[in-house]
């Protein structure tokens, strides 16, 4: 199975390339820069080939880029939209020369102004980033947890922005585990899990899922906390993640986790977990 972690670009890209094969991944996702900060240092014909080299050398076909966390490309004021805008246009570049086959966006924020508002700026930025680069980059939205003013935690709300979109095969989603258990989607049973799972498809389409973020939850069901807990140490549990590991739907995807590194466990644990929940 394709089960990775978000890994470390410290000291050079191609160096979140070693790290992903020392945690023992068969994929993996990296900020391809700073994700505090809005700008980036160009990227380097250099820094491209040789993380491009790395991943060819260990065989990892699949790899994943994730926008900074400043950008919401849901953002009804204009500044912050046109900034977020220019970040998501130049994460798709970056994303292709470094051969990454999709990049992970958080839907975003409203800011009060209302679902309508921002499914429109999402499509908007979208449909534009992605006629400003020709790559073969597929952008994948991210469900939310349901915070105060977000967009996208419902998939209903997921539909209404695809349903916008122009670029229909250069748009797909990642599914995170802990933001949709947040969201009120429940994932602990097998029973829960295929019944989530049935909505996605009747809703969004399974076809549009590409990767998923292994994360448990720290809050309960529908408590719309964004937290993320360890495998099995979570509100979902260790049965939740054995029955999405094990799901037809899911069991060709690739499963990235983006859990804790504290006193009760790294990403080291969290794989391990993972691999033995898989068998």
């Amino acid at each position: 199975m394709l089960l990775g972690a978000h890994v470390s670009i410290s000291g050079s890209l191609d160096k979140a390339v070693d790290r992903a094969v020392e945690l023992g991944c068969t994929t993996f996702q990296i900020f391809t820069r700073n994700p505090r900060g809005w700008k980036a240092k160009p990227l380097k014909p250099q820094e491209a080939d040789a993380f491009r080299r790395k991943m060819e050398m260990h065989g990892f076909e699949v790899a994943v880029a994730h926008m900074p966390y400043l950008p919401n490309i849901a953002s009804p004021v204009s500044d912050s939209f046109k900034k977020s805008l220019a970040s998501l246009i130049e994460e798709v570049d970056r994303a292709g020369r470094l051969g990454l086959r999709y990049l992970v966006v958080h839907i975003g924020s409203h800011l009060g102004k209302g679902l309508d508002v921002g499914i429109k700026r999402v499509a908007e930025a979208v449909n534009t980033a992605l006629s400003k680069v020709e790559n073969d980059v597929v952008i994948l939205l991210e469900n939310m947890a349901g915070q105060k003013n977000s967009v996208g935690s419902r998939f209903e709300d997921i539909r209404r922005i695809l349903n916008h979109i122009e670029y229909e095969d250069r748009v797909g989603i990642c599914f995170d585990t802990c933001h949709a258990f947040a969201a009120g989607y429940d994932l602990r049973t097998r029973e829960a899990v295929y019944t989530t799972l049935e909505d996605f498809d009747n809703i969004i389409g399974l076809d549009k899922l590409k990767v998923v973020h292994a994360n448990d939850s720290k809050g309960g069901l529908g408590s719309h906390i964004d937290r993320h807990e360890h495998i099995g140490l979570g509100k979902i549990g260790s049965k939740g993640f054995r029955e999405l590991l094990h799901h037809p739907a899911l069991r060709d995807l690739p499963f990235i986790l983006e859990t804790p590194v504290d006193s009760k466990g790294d990403f080291s644990t969290n794989l391990a977990k993972l691999k033995k929940l898989a068998k």
